[in-house]
């Protein structure tokens, strides 16, 4: 299903961010957010930053994050591997080891191949991956999130690969409001120190406008008309 692998997209080798928002709670202490009733912990954010900073330092003329778009690319990474989880979990698909292996091989194979067409060369899986906001480590992730994505597709398809664009369009739309409705559930927050979401693509963002503050309690996040479009 082309249309829905494009999970990894080479363009300068930096994934797009959007816009805002999470949820008007206040985040749990210690939890850089919170999906449904899981903590994503401020020290698990803190190490999955420091492998994709690392991984980021190898290849410096084409990975080029800041460090706020570290954090905010790897925390968006690990709320999308929730959200589809739990997506997952509410469709009745389960992935086997061999499937999320075979996904991750087509989006390298065809995140090499973009690559590749724009000049760059020595393609690797952590160049593909840090260029996106991914910790390397966790590629496996990246290979069941995309297997949930094919199951369901098939299943949205009748049991069928989609081959037209008008039935792959119908497709990805069923996704996204399949996705949209489980986000909904789920209740996101992100800790404000990090950003906020943006529902549209389900990246961590930049708060805006951006002040700087004393030390003191951390605010809630601004839920204005920033909620899931579903």
């Amino acid at each position: 299903m082309a249309v829905l692998r494009r999970l990894i997209k080479v363009s300068a080798l930096v994934l797009g961010a959007g816009l805002v928002v999470a949820g008007c709670s206040p985040v749990k202490l210690g939890a850089a957010a919170v999906v449904g009733d899981q903590r994503i912990t401020v020290a698990t954010l803190d190490t999955e930053v420091t492998n994709l900073s690392r991984a980021a330092k190898l290849y410096p003329g084409t990975v080029q994050l800041t460090p706020a778009q570290e954090t905010q690319q790897t925390l968006t990474w690990l709320i999308r591997f929730q959200i589809n989880e739990q997506l997952a979990k509410q469709q009745g698909i389960t992935i086997s080891t061999t499937q999320a292996q075979a996904a991750w091989g087509e989006i390298f194979k065809q995140a090499k191949a973009s690559a590749q067409s724009q000049g760059i060369t020595n393609v690797t899986a952590n160049l593909i991956l840090a260029a996106n906001g991914i910790p390397p480590n966790m590629y496996s992730e990246v290979g069941r999130y995309q297997a949930i994505n094919d199951q369901f597709a098939l299943r949205a398809n009748g049991g069928q690969a989609a081959t037209t664009q008008q039935a792959q369009d119908a497709v990805a739309s069923k996704l996204n409001q399949a996705r949209c409705v489980v986000a909904k559930q789920l209740k996101i927050q992100v800790n404000p120190q990090y950003g906020r979401l943006d529902y549209s693509q389900y990246a961590v963002v930049a708060s805006s406008p951006t002040v700087a503050r004393s030390a003191g309690p951390t605010p809630t996040a601004s839920p204005s008309g920033l909620a899931p479009a579903c």
